[in-house]
């Protein structure tokens, strides 16, 4: 059966209230600022000539009046697999589809094609939603203690929705739109792996299988956010050349490092509503099929075989008090040689696409697209580029197509298409290789690099001394300075649960907590329960760029620990704003060294954790010992009168748990940093000028 959409189409009328929910739903999968010079340059294409070339080309007439979708399309994979796809191809006037073979855009999505559809359909609306999206974005609360609003609205108008979904613009230009159903998920057949290396294959053969058919010319590109962000990378990377263009938004490409495990601690905040969430929609059936008989009973005997998949790994992972009990996936999940390990990762050196990332600094898998520029070696400039917003998972790209912004994403997709998959010179491949929003601002800068050039690591060492900034009930107040401290100090770090209210929870909760300004933008509740450690005031605007990493000399009374580290920019107000963040199981302290970053003096700039079983190392209770808690990447600013501190606290939730075997052998106890002149602790930072 096909569903055609004209180019004015009469369509059926819908409640508003349905209407509303799945604007809603859209933006669930999903302030004005200045391009700020510095060590970078700025760029027209930004939101200048180039940008507002390619968005009049995006919305403006296009080629075909309308397109049609073939609902359930059968993929019969080489194992026998059945995958369902929704096949979207641009129609004439006459509602045929073309008879063209033009090239097709793959997205591969485990949260069902029809929430896909759905998100579709009601984001293009003609004259409601668009005009109910104006409205809600209309509602100005910046300032407010709800500000975080304005970021979850103005995604919806920065393309994050048609990037997710199908953009219906991008197919009357001229292309073909498949969205399949991962395996196990939606209506496919099969057993969801969650990544798995039958579902990297299956991801292959499916761009194989849209390459060969008579709609084709031959061009695949691939589509699609997180999830379906994810899987192009790894069919880049597993089928090299397979691929003509892909444009993934907040991707990750390891996995174990991004969300699973990061610093060793499980990413509960995440992983299971995730899981609960992915497990519930697997399970609808298909009503249509079910009304004329075409029922596939396959597909209802996979479900009722694994119904709830990975929630064993996940219980296991909390529950399990010794680490020799840890048995079957999840033992094979925190082992690094293993092949179930192995097929969470991706090799992004042996990419040969045209790759164009949409990333954020507060997103879930910013571990990895911090990296993508330098990690995606076998491409040049022109066929890399990434932007980083300041945004959540589900706000990427808000704003976008502002002034100040870059072009919304759905317009920088179809250019990024229509350079390499249809060889149009539109000037896509000159934008900037890194566009970097500049934290707590926002401001954005441009370079051929991330870390942009010019920058120098420099300790910033924590000193027992109060600094008067902060006054908190739990904690307590250090400094950090350029020099050693020049007394011995103990500081007691408990734990604690104020960072339910702080910017690391809400980057777990993809951004949906982020919602109350005091605590996406504020960390002065969170910090009731951290040792903090503030610089003195920057005499001069001073830039972040790069990884910090926060050095500890530290003690637990248990055989484990579990360090969670944030570095902040303080404005003269006090507001205490999160530019990078850390955590670390000491068990799993042991560093690959053979894959970290280190300064001329032997600093580490960026430790790479081997987070595995076969490293896993409890100490003595009462141990004195040194670690080294590797931190997110960050494009900042310290502004004249702002000041940099570290908040150091001992628990995390509930973005992390530490792991079963941790979580029973730390006990949650109170643990220590010592201040010690001979052996200091610091937090070391790339910076464009020195700090006092």
């Amino acid at each position: 059966m096909n569903v055609h959409r004209g180019g004015s189409p009469v369509r059926s009328q819908r409640s508003v209230s349905r209407i509303l929910l799945a604007v809603v739903v859209a933006a669930l999968t999903a302030v004005p600022l200045l391009v700020a010079p510095g060590p970078g340059t700025s760029d027209a294409a930004l939101s200048g000539a180039l940008g507002a070339k390619w968005t009049r080309t995006h919305d403006g007439p296009q080629k075909y009046s309308g397109y049609s979708v073939t609902p359930d399309v059968p993929i019969r994979m080489s194992d026998g697999t059945v995958l369902k796809g929704n096949l979207i191809r641009p129609t004439g006037k006459s509602g045929k589809p073309t008879s063209k073979k033009l090239p097709v855009i793959v997205n591969m999505t485990p949260y069902t094609k029809m929430v896909s559809a759905l998100a579709a359909e009601v984001v293009n609306y003609p004259v409601l939603v668009p005009q109910l999206i104006d409205l809600l974005n209309g509602i100005n609360v910046r300032g407010t203690v709800i500000s975080g609003y304005n970021e979850l609205v103005g995604a919806l108008k920065g393309g994050l929705v048609q990037t997710f979904a199908y953009d219906p613009q991008l197919v009357k230009s001229g292309y073909n739109m498949l969205v399949v159903d991962v395996r196990g998920t939606g209506f496919s057949q099969g057993t969801w792996q969650v990544f798995g290396d039958r579902e990297r294959k299956d991801t292959v053969e499916v761009v194989d299988w849209a390459a060969k058919q008579r709609w084709s010319n031959g061009k695949v590109g691939m589509a699609g956010v997180s999830y379906s962000a994810i899987n192009q990378l790894q069919a880049s990377s597993d089928a090299p050349g397979a691929l003509g263009a892909t444009f993934p938004v907040v991707p990750g490409a390891d996995l174990v490092r991004d969300v699973i495990a990061p610093g060793g601690g499980l990413g509960f905040g995440f992983l299971a509503p995730w899981l609960a969430a992915v497990n519930s929609l697997k399970l609808i059936p298909n009503l249509a099929s079910m009304l004329n008989g075409t029922f596939d009973w396959r597909w209802l005997a996979d479900r009722v075989k694994d119904p709830l998949t990975y929630f064993d790994v996940l219980i296991q992972a909390i529950t399990t008090r010794d680490v020799k009990d840890v048995h079957g996936t999840t033992r094979q999940m925190l082992i690094d040689s293993s092949r179930r390990r192995q097929s969470m990762y991706t090799d992004l050196s042996k990419v040969t696409t045209p790759t164009f990332t949409i990333g954020g600094w507060n997103d879930l898998f910013t571990f990895s697209e911090a990296r993508m520029l330098s990690k995606l070696t076998s491409l040049p400039d022109a066929k890399k580029k990434l932007i980083m917003d300041d945004g959540y998972h589900i706000t990427s790209s808000s704003n976008f197509g502002s002034p100040g912004h870059p072009p919304r994403i759905d317009v920088l997709a179809r250019a990024w298409y229509d350079k390499w998959l249809k060889g149009i010179d539109n000037g896509i491949e000159k934008y900037a290789p890194a566009t970097l929003a500049s934290e707590p601002t926002g401001n954005f800068l441009q370079g051929d690099t991330f870390p942009l050039p010019g920058y120098t690591y420099q300790r910033q060492y924590l000193s027992g001394t109060p600094s008067g900034t902060v006054h908190t009930p739990v904690g307590g107040d250090g400094s950090l300075g350029r020099s050693a401290p020049a007394r011995k100090a103990v500081r007691e770090v408990k734990p604690g649960l104020s960072t339910l209210c702080g910017r690391d929870n809400a980057q777990s909760t993809i951004g949906i907590t982020a919602f109350f300004d005091f605590c996406g933008k504020d960390s002065r509740i969170t910090e009731v329960a951290a040792q903090t450690f503030t610089g003195k005031p920057a005499a001069k605007l001073t830039r972040i760029s790069g990884t910090p990493v926060v050095h500890l000399r530290q003690r637990v009374q248990a055989s484990d620990g579990y360090w969670h580290a944030t570095v902040n920019v303080v404005s003269p107000d006090g507001r205490s704003q999160v530019v990078s963040m850390g955590q670390l199981m000491v068990s799993l302290r042991d560093v690959d060294k053979t894959k970290s970053g280190y300064a001329p003096n032997g600093d580490l700039t960026d430790p790479y954790l081997y987070l595995s079983l076969d490293h896993y190392r409890p100490v003595k209770p009462g141990q004195i010992l040194n670690v080294d808690i590797p931190m997110s990447a960050t494009q900042a600013a310290l502004k004249p009168g702002d000041r940099l501190r570290v908040d150091i606290y001992s628990f995390n939730f509930s973005k992390a748990l530490p792991l079963g075997p941790g979580l029973w052998s730390s006990q949650l106890r109170p643990q220590y940093i010592h201040i010690d002149p001979k052996n200091p602790s610091w937090v070391n930072v790339p910076l464009s000028r020195p700090l006092r």
